[in-house]
């Protein structure tokens, strides 16, 4: 402070929420260490000053009150004894003890302090110390947090026995260190396991009370995190207000294990353990204790079940092998990095790279190393140890990317003539899929986003839709599979257990691909998991197996034959007798589903199976090197029939040389998101949020920026909840956990688009200038938008160097403006407007030409995809077509056009025109309205055709047709059959 006079500026800290614990508590402690040095420098401070300032420091500890007794450090005894030196003690100890906490706390180095070695009980002895420095104290081994709950005070003997007796097994050769929270009630467990990442075990002793006893309802400032959780497990608070304590217990086993799946959960319980173990209808807990058994048990216990996630078998049996003295007398002259020892000329490229990964590089699968297409040891545990880590019931490492994953899933699941539904935005490896396997594909169509030239999702409604047509027209037997992408480039977000339940309900042996090319972090946030495909599955699964839908799908049955046959027996005649199963006891009268619109589908529990396939880019939001996938498996078919062709479709794409650094790669990543992958995607979903907050409340920012929300991306009859910003300047954060819990399609909080049309800039442009001036990478725009990933590598620095670059160029175009002659404001309002006003419909999927229909005419959509793709390989057939403002009036005179390839623009990315698909008037508009410069299959000749002799030519007999015998074709109520041949 420059004057006496001068008063506190008063920093505003966000009160705390599910998603910024760690920003609000790193904050706060930074104030009171600050807020300490003030305090000490009192001169600085008039009388008023000083008493805002100790007002401030009461604040922020009552702050830090609310969520620092579910952390070990700092924890609520140093806190209790900072508070008393604050009011009782002088304001240089103070202030020093204040630095002390918060500089520890920030580095991260009291994990690193052996209390054992020290002869220190705890951390707050190790605060009133002088020193904290001393070699000794170096501790390197991993360390975390150890959660107990159990109803005793801070001063009850019982805990500082449990304190004691847990740190005198600790041993210099235990491979972990950790510390231990000690919590009194169901409630407070659900908010430490929420709030601290650290914690990797738990153990629920004895009986404890849901919660602590309040003065009033609502005074607690925990009660909003409270209800987020409860949220997000679909909880009600009063049903557990009415459970015995045994059932809670077992209860809270099964919450923790829905937050956080990855921790393990030990009880300790005084009832009779056969009845404790009988009771765990969940499977929670790893392990039960009777009463105060062996301390040293428990101990062991949780070290082998962090040990069991800390493990990384392949990437250890790598290590172990480049340690060896081996002789190479096989292929890869590179290994162990002799040919660049031997070199006169790349010694800069072993410089780079450095020698550990020419040590490691083999083509060997013994030693201790594996066959990634018939493993049997270290990488068959690694692959088993993703499947436990992402619920899967198996997992298929993949070391050249998602797209051939999913070639892979296509070909083991897909004959011949089947009809797989996809969405018409999905990535083009899927198209080039189904061409190698033979299917005939139906595109059904996202909804648009027309104001930002992106797709949505595919509505629940248009999938069961296009069922009931397919089924009208006995086409339901050749429907194999449904495929969508979840989440979309642009974070569009599906709900998998409402579609596959809806979809099992008229199709109960359909399978299910999700492509989650950018969803492999979902798993690791409370939240985000819920709409992950393996975990809806698993639910689903469970679901349809209990005696309790069981019951309900035989009341709904009954209800609709009873219904049935009332109204049968009302007709005046016996003719027509309706169908009283399957599609009409699905929608029978039950609870109004929001989404479905109408009542809930109800899948036959004996019909129904659940059959899902996730296929999962782990390099793009996970830790691994560039290519590393995976595929995720719950089928319960996969051992009857599936997983001999699988593993063929497996070999079939899977190099026989595969690189054993992403595989090493895949299996570190696996084993940092089961220890720490809810810390990291809570703290990217944080920082996103953050982002959201800075850019809305800077009047700047706000002004030439716009950050799109739910509103602006998910429709608001696909949004029950009304949930429109997630943060907002009147009530910041907003709740986010309804809108995941509610509705049909929600935002991923990680994906910002930014709307950058009032800067005159289209988005690849303003792309362009962030990297070529600001070093800033980003992959998708529009036509008026950029697309922002917070990923977990992402820091708090990183967005306050986004934020300032866009400060500056806000600032930029300000300057211009004011600047700019009239005719250049006239031309650039000009541009403005064109960028946000006027833009081109989205082409829904036009259709295939009759040539490439399967039965010569249809009244479905689906196309023979692949005759067209080998088609186009005679170049006689094709010729091209100049792209300009003529060729849309070409279309629109006829006769139509027929592609001859994919025209995929990058972005949005996904084909556009397919094989053997009739160019619209909508997708030509489309195309010339693209800002893009990257469009793959445009020649500079032009569009790639077939000729209309060709098309002619290749007219499909009758003989052709993919019928089943005997089964009829009956013609669509809503589209009229056309002729064969007919375009």
């Amino acid at each position: 402070m420059t004057s006496r006079t001068t008063h506190l500026d008063s920093s505003h800290i966000s009160p705390p929420n599910i998603h910024n614990v760690s920003r609000v508590r790193a904050d706060s402690w930074n104030r009171v260490r600050d807020l300490a040095r003030r305090r000490r420098r009192g001169h600085e401070l008039d009388q008023v000053g000083r008493q805002e300032l100790e007002v401030q420091l009461e604040s922020t500890f009552a702050l830090l009150a609310t969520f620092e007794p579910y952390f070990a450090f700092p924890g609520p005894r140093i806190l209790d004894y900072l508070l008393d030196l604050f009011r009782n003690g002088d304001a240089d100890t103070f202030a020093e003890t204040c630095a002390t906490v918060t500089r520890l706390r920030t580095t991260g180095a009291y994990r690193k302090i052996d209390l054992t070695a020290l002869h220190a009980p705890d951390f707050l002895s190790l605060i009133t110390r002088e020193s904290v420095t001393e070699p000794a104290a170096v501790d390197r081994r991993p360390y975390f947090e150890l959660l107990v709950i159990e109803d005793l005070s801070d001063t009850d003997e019982a805990q500082v026995d449990l304190r004691r007796q847990l740190h005198a097994f600790r041993n210099a050769a235990d491979e972990f260190v950790y510390e231990v929270v000690i919590v009194r009630t169901l409630e407070d467990a659900l908010l430490a396991v929420t709030a601290n990442k650290d914690i990797q075990a738990v153990v629920p002793r004895f009986s404890f009370p849901l919660a602590a006893e309040r003065a009033t309802p609502g005074a607690s400032a925990n009660d909003s995190m409270l209800d987020a959780i409860y949220t997000i497990l679909g909880e009600d608070r009063a049903s557990l207000t009415k459970l015995m304590p045994g059932d809670r217990t077992a209860r809270l086993g099964a919450m923790v294990k829905a937050l956080r799946p990855e921790i393990d959960v030990y009880r300790i319980t005084d009832a009779p353990i056969e009845t404790a173990v009988a009771a765990d209808h969940s499977n929670a807990f790893r392990r039960h204790f009777y009463q105060t058994e062996d301390y040293f048990d428990l101990h062991v216990s949780i070290l082998k079940g962090v040990h069991d996630r800390y493990d990384t078998p392949f990437f250890g049996a790598l290590r172990r092998f480049s340690e060896k003295p081996t002789g190479m007398f096989h292929a890869l002259p590179v290994s162990r990095g002799r040919t660049i020892a031997k070199s006169h000329w790349i010694q800069d490229f072993g410089d780079f790279y450095g020698p550990q990964l020419f040590l490691a590089e083999t083509s060997a699968t013994t030693g201790g190393l594996d066959s990634l297409l018939q493993p049997t040891g270290s990488l068959k545990r690694a692959q088993d140890l993703a499947a436990r880590a992402f619920g899967a019931d198996r997992t298929f490492f993949v070391t050249n990317g998602t797209s051939t994953a999913n070639k892979i899933v296509m070909q083991a699941l897909v004959r011949p003539g089947d009809i797989v539904m996809l969405s018409h935005d999905c990535h083009k490896s899927h198209p080039y899929g189904v061409i190698l396997a033979g299917a005939f594909p139906v595109y059904l169509d996202p909804y648009p986003l027309t104001e930002y030239s992106m797709y949505g999702g595919v509505s629940i409604e248009t999938i069961t839709n296009q069922l009931m047509a397919l089924k009208a027209a006995g086409k339901l037997d050749r429907v194999r599979l449904l495929l969508l992408t979840n989440i979309t480039f642009d974070g569009i977000t599906y709900d998998p257990y409402r579609v596959m339940k809806a979809v099992l309900a008229i199709k109960p042996d359909i399978v299910f691909v999700w492509d989650e090319a950018w969803f492999a972090y979902g798993r690791f946030s409370a939240m985000l998991r819920h709409r992950t495909a393996i975990d809806a599955a698993r639910r689903l699964d469970r679901e349809l197996r209990s005696d309790v839908y069981r019951a309900r799908f035989e009341t709904a049955k009954t209800r609709a034959l009873a219904s049935d046959a009332a109204v049968s027996n009302g007709k005046s005649t016996g003719a027509g007798k309706s169908n009283g199963s399957s599609a009409a006891i699905s929608m029978a009268k039950l609870p109004t589903n929001p989404v479905v619109g109408a009542q809930e589908p109800l899948p036959d529990p004996d019909l129904a199976r659940v059959r899902v396939y996730a296929t999962q880019s782990t390099h793009k939001t996970l830790t691994a090197l560039r290519q590393g996938s995976m595929i995720h498996v719950h089928d319960t078919d996969f051992e009857r029939g599936v997983e001999e062709v699988f593993h063929e479709a497996y070999m079939t794409h899977t190099s026989t040389s595969p690189n054993y650094q992403i595989l090493a790669s895949l299996d570190v990543g696996r084993r940092q998101v089961e220890l720490e992958g809810a810390e990291m995607v809570g703290d990217a979903i944080e920082l996103a949020l953050t982002l959201r907050e800075r850019i809305i409340e800077d009047p700047l920012l706000a002004r030439w920026f716009q950050v799109l929300g739910p509103k602006d991306m998910v429709p608001a009859a696909h949004r029950p909840s009304q949930i429109e910003r997630y943060w907002n300047v009147a009530h910041g954060i907003g709740a986010i956990e309804k809108a995941w819990r509610e509705d049909e399609f929600v935002l991923d909080p990680t994906r910002i688009t930014l709307g950058v049309g009032r800067t005159g800039m289209d988005g690849d442009t303003f792309k362009t200038l962030l990297m070529d001036r600001y070093d800033i990478h980003i992959n998708k725009t529009s036509r008026n938008s950029v697309l922002f990933l917070i990923h977990i590598g992402m820091s708090r620095g990183t967005i306050a160097h986004l934020v300032k670059v866009l400060r500056d160029i806000a600032h930029e175009r300000e300057r211009w403006f004011e600047h700019a002659s009239t005719a250049e404001r006239t031309a650039a309002q000009a541009r403005v407007h064109s960028l946000q006003n006027d833009l081109p419909p989205l082409p829904n999927f036009s259709r295939f030409h009759g040539t490439f229909v399967p039965d010569g005419h249809s009244t479905t959509p689906e196309g023979d995809m692949r005759r067209a793709f080998f088609m186009a390989y005679e170049g006689s057939a094709c010729e091209f077509i100049p792209f300009d403002a003529g060729l849309l009036e070409r279309v629109s005179r006829g006769p139509a056009l027929v592609s001859a390839s994919f025209l995929t623009p990058y972005p949005p990315g996904f084909p556009v025109l397919v094989p053997g698909q009739v160019l619209s008037s909508e997708i030509v508009r489309f195309l010339l309205a693209l800002d893009v410069k990257e469009i793959h299959g445009l020649d500079d000749l032009g569009i790639r055709v077939f000729k209309a002799s060709s098309l002619d030519a290749e007219l499909p007999s009758p003989s052709s047709k993919h019928q089943p015998v005997g089964e009829a074709q009956p013609a669509s109520p809503t589209a009229p059959t056309a002729p064969r041949g007919t375009p």
